[in-house]
């Protein structure tokens, strides 16, 4: 296929350049009635490109054929069979996924380390999890993707279940083996759904971690605006394989998606496409070596780990994205939480993660010399200050064992049960009617339907206590909890 081609940004262009105009929404009238104050700050520019996707930039029946023209060049760009395009985020990618493979068998196989849109997927679909205890490191208290054999434990016991769904790669760039994940689902028939919001970009160096495809997935979900050029939002679904019904797939995302998507959004994932098979493993091999020469730099750091190796393993992970660099302050005294708040206070640099003892600084296409010379010289000039820092408050982190709650109900149940709130004394024993994600990264700590108990509350609490952020609770200082009456 032609990949110099962009037909959402070429049919936009055309759309100026003709002169076109709407009385339909967007009311705006491509910037025509926006407030001077609101284009003193945004500009006029993207409401001109916020047009109708159908009745506007194609006709009313989408004869020109833009989106669909664009999604099969993203397919070929990456070797699906099929691409289909999102404007609202991989959290109802994934929802969608799920409920497309869900056929009234016994449940989903999840790793308990999934993203809170899996458990909304639940919600939403009336699903039963079958939980994937992951592979834990309980002395830096991080978990790793599950591996082939623990998948192949958890269709053991459930093997009537619909699907299986791995999260890779995980918020701090560790990367399952999903080809032996793939092999054990498909020995069963079953389809293999992965969660691989942070791997957009995968596809188009071969020095980044086998993206779902290449290993055999059947469905994978990217979000664009993550690790590529996109607006915060853009999500793709790629599909290949016979163990899809396509049909339904779409039909699922028609159901939860908007039926005004923006144009912008699918402009800017059209546009991306083709920058990354016109220049992607230039621009990629270019990040990998400034991700790992600031590794480099900031290895000298007093007391802090630059985590690589110990990610890899094992006991561990199969593999790493080099593109997120990660550290482990713990041993200066201080809290990730502390990091990052110094950072963006005193240098105006904002952290992709941060939790009780590690910072994420997330590095893409578009980082240079000057952004890693910023980071190195903010992180360098945090070491200095922490030793004025108080020490932070302790979490009680919970032995691995006490994370993994007992479900007793269906999320979706328990979420929509008769509800009451209780003191976080009175929590432990009951049956939480809330999910409560720590975030980021948003992996939660309770979902709807688990019987809460005293690690995991104590956990919380300490938690809350120390910095950490969990805005989904119903009382985000977690004093109490949303139980099924």
């Amino acid at each position: 296929m032609d990949h110099s081609r962009a037909p959402m940004l070429d049919a936009l262009s055309r759309y100026h350049d003709e002169d076109r105009y709407g009385f339909t929404p967007p009311g705006h009238r491509q910037g025509r009635g926006v407030d001077g104050r609101v284009l003193a700050v945004l500009g006029v520019d993207p409401f001109r490109s916020d047009v109708l996707a159908s009745g506007g930039l194609d006709d009313r029946r989408s004869r020109g054929g833009y989106l669909s023209d664009a999604e099969e060049l993203m397919a070929d760009a990456v070797g699906a069979d099929y691409a289909f395009f999102s404007t609202c985020g991989s959290s109802l990618s994934v929802k969608a996924a799920m409920m497309a493979v869900s056929g009234g068998g016994d449940g989903l196989l999840l790793s308990r380390d999934s993203h809170k849109s899996i458990v909304a997927g639940l919600i939403f679909g009336g699903l039963e999890p079958r939980w994937i205890t992951p592979q834990w490191d309980a002395e830096r208290h991080l978990s790793h993707p599950p591996s082939p054999q623990q998948v192949e434990e958890g269709w053991c016991r459930y093997p009537d279940a619909d699907a299986a769904l791995i999260v890779s790669p995980s918020p701090y760039g560790t990367c399952a083996d999903l080809q032996g994940i793939a092999d054990v689902c498909h020995r069963r028939g079953k389809p293999l759904i992965v969660d691989e919001a942070w791997g957009a970009h995968l596809p188009f160096h071969d020095d980044l971690p086998t993206w779902a495809m290449d290993a055999g997935a059947d469905v994978c979900v990217v979000s664009v605006h993550k690790m590529g050029m996109g607006f915060e939002q853009g999500s793709v679904f790629h599909v290949q394989g016979d163990l899809i019904d396509r049909a339904r797939l779409s039909a699922c995302a028609d159901l939860l998606m908007t039926t005004s998507p923006n144009v912008l959004l699918y402009s800017a994932m059209d546009g991306w496409r083709r920058q990354m098979v016109e220049r992607g493993h230039e621009m990629l091999g270019a990040a990998i070596d400034l991700a790992d020469t600031v590794r480099a730099r900031l290895d000298g750091l007093p007391d802090v780990t630059v985590m690589a190796a110990e990610l890899i393993g094992e006991q561990a992970s199969h593999d790493l994205d080099r593109m997120q660099v990660l550290l482990d302050v713990a041993g200066t005294g201080t809290s990730g939480y502390q990091a990052g708040d110094w950072l963006r206070e005193h240098r105006h640099l904002d952290l992709g993660m941060s939790d009780h003892r590690r910072i994420l600084a997330t590095f893409s296409a578009a980082d240079d010399a000057d952004s890693a010379d910023r980071l190195v010289g903010a992180v360098t000039a945090w070491r200095d200050a922490a030793h004025t820092m108080s020490a932070p408050p302790t979490i009680q982190l919970p032995d691995p064992r006490d994370l993994q709650l007992d479900s007793v109900m269906l999320p979706r149940d328990a979420f929509f049960a008769p509800v009451e709130m209780v003191s976080a004394a009175h929590a432990v024993g009951r049956i939480a009617a809330e999910q409560i994600t720590p975030y980021p990264p948003g992996i939660p700590a309770v979902v709807p339907g688990e019987r809460l108990d005293e690690a995991v509350v104590d956990y919380l609490r300490s938690g809350v206590d120390a910095g950490m952020n969990v805005p989904d609770a119903t009382d985000p200082s977690v004093t109490q909890f949303r139980v099924v009456a």
